[in-house]
Formats: structure tokens, C-alpha cells, sequence
């Protein structure tokens, strides 16, 4: 379950942090599974990721779930050269310090030498429950945070990071830019093709069970299947 730890959330925030928001019943759910059944090969790393909203901190009371319409996400495209999720779009973050102090911690950590983030700016919300990758092996805790202050942020290290972005949720929302992909192995999962890059994966059923938990969907076609390296080639992108 959801591990809120704030009290003073906006508004239209507290439904997607809300005890309870976070247990799935789509993909995450796969995901869960999964870690059940790798657990057999050993225990998984540590890592947690930093999903950071911004935005004005007052609700907009004509839009789902209050969602104000300067609603962002904050997004980094991974190095093409990297050897694993290469290319990739995620939320800054990554494996845990044994110096660091908690999930919370290692997330605003690397988020700023993902990224620059001025941490200082960030109110950490909520800890949702650990998610499995079986690809890296890693048990990855996402936690949501307020963008309360934003600061400049950018490209640290291009030999990681290949685009660090803040993302309007209202281009996540749109149906136009929302459908469903599917690997060559079965696994399916929500993605989103948004300013030429496609949101998959763990970072694609993190954002779709955030935007349902927190009531700002917009019906989208779910029968809108489309074949995962097609969808990567049409942004540019490789498996």
C-alpha cells in the first residue's frame, strides 16, 4: 500500500497518494508476480525513482480530478549507448547508496546527479510499494513528490542521460497520444508517444495507475494494440 509522507499535499494530488491509491490491478500487477517468481535466483538490488509532479499547488475545479492545467512530470531519456534499458524514458532515479537514508533519499540523490535537481525544492509525498524489473533485477520503490519550488534541470552526464524533461501530464492525458504495446514475449503494457518518445514499460504502468488513482484519466482506446518494436522504431527509438 501507499506510504504517504506529507500532510500538506495540493489538492489534486491526494487521491494519487492516497493509502491504498497504488494497489493495482493492470500491469503493476505482472509486475508483482514476477518478483514472486525471480526471487528464486537470488535477492534483487535496490533501487527507487523519483516521480515529480509539478505544477500550480491550487486545484483547477473544471478538470478531472482538479488537475491544474500546468500539470508536469519530470522525464529522462536514457543514454542509446547504455547497455541495459538503453534508450529508454524513465523517472530520474536509480540504485541505492548504502550511505543513503531510505528510498526517499536515494531518489532525490540521484535525481540530482541524474538531472541537477535542486532537492531542496522537492516535498516528497508518498512511497508506493516495490516494483520488480526482471530484465536489471531490481526491486525499484517509486516515490511521487511535489515539485514545490521548481529549479533548472538538465543533462548531467550525456554518457547516462540523453534528455531530461518536464512533460505536461495534459500530453500524457490526450487519447490521441495513449495505447497499449506488446513485446514479442506477450508482456503488454500502457504506453504513451509523447514529444517523440514512447513511455513504457515500469515508467508507463507507474504514470497510468497514478493517472487512474488520482481520477485525472481521460477514456482512451484500450484495444489500441500495437507491437512494441514498431512502436519504438516510429520514435526512433530500439528495443
Amino acid at each position: 500500500m501507499t506510504i504517504p509522507v506529507s500532510r500538506d499535499i495540493p489538492q489534486w494530488l491526494r487521491a494519487a497518494v492516497a493509502p491504498g491509491a497504488a494497489d493495482p490491478d493492470d500491469s503493476l500487477t505482472m509486475a508483482r508476480a514476477l518478483r514472486r517468481v525471480m526471487m528464486v535466483n537470488g535477492a534483487p538490488r535496490q533501487a527507487a525513482v523519483l516521480v515529480l509532479f509539478g505544477g500550480a499547488a491550487q486545484a483547477d475545479p473544471t478538470a478531472p480530478g482538479g488537475l491544474p492545467a500546468d500539470a508536469t512530470v519530470l522525464l529522462t531519456q536514457r543514454a542509446a549507448s547504455l547497455r541495459q534499458h538503453r534508450g529508454q524514458v524513465a523517472f530520474p532515479g536509480g540504485a541505492v547508496d548504502p550511505e543513503d537514508n531510505g528510498p526517499i533519499d536515494t531518489a532525490l540523490r540521484e535525481a540530482n546527479e541524474e538531472t541537477g535537481l535542486d532537492r531542496t525544492g522537492v516535498e516528497p509525498l508518498a512511497v508506493l510499494p516495490k516494483l520488480f524489473v526482471p530484465p536489471s533485477h531490481f526491486d525499484v520503490t517509486p516515490v511521487i513528490a511535489y515539485w514545490r519550488t521548481p529549479s533548472r534541470v538538465w543533462v548531467v552526464d550525456r554518457k547516462e542521460t540523453e534528455r531530461v524533461t518536464p512533460i505536461p501530464v495534459a500530453d500524457l492525458l490526450d487519447p490521441a497520444n495513449r495505447f497499449v504495446v506488446r513485446g514479442s514475449t506477450g508482456y503488454r503494457s500502457p504506453a504513451f508517444q509523447v514529444d517523440g518518445m514512447l513511455v513504457w514499460g515500469l515508467t508507463g504502468g507507474i504514470l497510468a495507475q497514478t493517472f487512474k488513482s488520482a481520477g485525472w484519466e481521460r477514456d482512451w482506446d484500450r484495444t489500441d494494440v500495437r507491437d512494441l518494436e514498431s512502436a519504438l522504431a516510429a520514435v526512433g527509438m530500439v528495443p
